[in-house]
Formats: C-alpha cells, sequence, structure tokens
C-alpha cells in the first residue's frame, strides 16, 4: 500500500500540476473558449489508462501459466524502463516545465483550438500508461490486490488534492526537490519490480537459475509476517533471492540510483526558481525622499 502510494501520488501530482498549468496559463490569456477541449484530452487520457489497466489485469485470464509468467516478466521489464524514463525526464524538465507546455499551447491555439484536446492527451496519457503500467507491475509483485489499489488511489486523490490547492495559490511547493526525492525512491521500487519481472521468466522457463538461489532468509524472514509483508510491499524483497534476480536488482540500482543522484547535483547547481502557479508581480517598492 505505501509504494503504490508512492506511486499514485508521484504520477498523479505530475498529471495534476500538468493540468494546472494548462488551465491557468489559459485563463491567464482570456481564452476560457477552450477550457472544454482541454477536459476532453484529460478525459480520453483518464479512460486510456483505465483501459490499458482493465486489458492487463483481465487479458490473462485463460492464458497457460508459462504465458502468464511470460507476460508478467516482459511488463515488468517494460514498466521499469518506463518509470526510469520518466524519472529522468521530470528530473530534466521540472524546471521549465511551466514553459514547456505554454509554447505547446500556443502553437494549437490558432482557429477553433481542437489541437488542444491532443496536447492535454499526450501530456496526461503519458503519465496514465505509465501509473497503469507500474502499478500492475507493482500489484503483480506483491500478489495482493486490494491494499495496493487502495493505496495507489489515495496517493493520486492526494495529488488531486495539491494540485488544487497549488492552482488556489493555497500552497507552493519546491517541485525539484519533490521529485528529486520520490523520483530515488522510485529507483528502489522499480529494482524490485525487475527482479520480480526476472523470477517471472525464470518459472517460465526463458531464463535460468530458478533453483540456485544467492540466499534464503525465510526462517528470519517470513514471508507472511508484517516485517516480510512490509519489505515485499516498499522494495519487494523476496526472502528467497535467486542469482539472477539479484544480479538484476544490483545492476540496475546501483548505476541508475548513482547517475540519478549525480544529475539532481547538477541540477542544483543550475537552479531556477520554479513556479508551481501564476504569480501576480509583487509590486515595487519606492523609496522614501
Amino acid at each position: 500500500m505505501l509504494a503504490n502510494y508512492l506511486i499514485g501520488l508521484r504520477e498523479g501530482l505530475e498529471a495534476a500540476l500538468i493540468v494546472t498549468i494548462l488551465i491557468a496559463y489559459i485563463v491567464k490569456i482570456n481564452r476560457r473558449d477552450v477550457l472544454p477541449r482541454i477536459w476532453i484530452g484529460v478525459s480520453l487520457a483518464v479512460l486510456l489508462a483505465l483501459g490499458i489497466g482493465a486489458l492487463l489485469t483481465y487479458g490473462t485470464y485463460g492464458l497457460s501459466f508459462t504465458a502468464q509468467e511470460t507476460i508478467g516478466g516482459v511488463l515488468s521489464i517494460v514498466a521499469t524502463g518506463l518509470v526510469t524514463w520518466m524519472v529522468f525526464w521530470m528530473l530534466r524538465t521540472a524546471r521549465d516545465l511551466k514553459g514547456h507546455l505554454q509554447g505547446n499551447i500556443d502553437k494549437h491555439l490558432v482557429g477553433t483550438g481542437l489541437g488542444l484536446v491532443l496536447v492535454a492527451f499526450l501530456a496526461v496519457g503519458r503519465e496514465g500508461i505509465e501509473t497503469a503500467l507500474f502499478l500492475w507491475a507493482a500489484v503483480q509483485a506483491t500478489g495482493a490486490t486490494t491494499m495496493p489499489l487502495l493505496g495507489a488511489a489515495l496517493g493520486i486523490a492526494t495529488a488531486i488534492g495539491l494540485g488544487a490547492l497549488i492552482y488556489a495559490g493555497m500552497l507552493k511547493i519546491n517541485l525539484s526537490k519533490f521529485f528529486t526525492y520520490t523520483g530515488a525512491i522510485l529507483i528502489i521500487v522499480a529494482a524490485g519490480v525487475l527482479s520480480y519481472g526476472v523470477h517471472d521468466l525464470q518459472e517460465a522457463g526463458f531464463l535460468p537459475g530458478l533453483h540456485a538461489l544467492a540466499f534464503n532468509v525465510s526462517a528470519a524472514v517470513p514471508p507472511d509476517s508484517w516485517y516480510g509483508t512490509l519489505l515485499k510491499g516498499t522494495l519487494n524483497f523476496s526472502p528467497a533471492t535467486t542469482w539472477l534476480e539479484m544480479f538484476a536488482w544490483l545492476a540496475y540500482a546501483v548505476p541508475t540510483l548513482s547517475l540519478f543522484i549525480k544529475k539532481s547535483r547538477q541540477g542544483r547547481t543550475n537552479a531556477h526558481p520554479v513556479q508551481t502557479a501564476p504569480q501576480t508581480p509583487a509590486p515595487v517598492p519606492v523609496a522614501a525622499h
């Protein structure tokens, strides 16, 4: 539940910020007539994400065990790749997200503004697809259903609330720090999803070493204990881990996290103030004589 809450919060806040920036800019330039097009694009993106989630959840019913494990393993690896790309993309883009989106709006305001449907759909749809795929992989890895989905729903609801507060000017957050900290945590979560994907492919017979264990601490960390469940739910830790799973985890987590920390430090060196909502220029003080 905790890991999926973080996923829902992180991805949901990205989408909420995008929608907030789009709406705020359109209101600012007095083009409220095209607001419905933004909401159409957002609605289509949400429907696409839900459709992908339903397809992943119910589309594998009736398949053989080998086919299910193969699909699960491949999609877990794909989800890891998407989340990694998203984390680094947001690390690079967060400081100029507002300008990037406003530029896209300006390009599509000509005429009826139907291109804004596509702008909103692509901007929010990217987050929705990543969220659906990564949540599905995380749920598969933990073997649970209700609590992970509840955690994700609470995370998305929190993100929507934060987006509303930011739009209203009641809340300001340092987006650069937020996405840096959550990005580092998500890399660790993604490493566990990748490790689980490797295990699925081992069970399907596509990768060797299913019974070659690097360690087995099931006696010290029972899978059904509260701490075993906590480790599984947050880090996808398996008490019985194969050599290939451990190698995949280390080969991904160590260089990816190191590069992420390096990039984030470089970004802070050249940091600029991050605007989370349109600001009203402050009056210039006049010196008294």
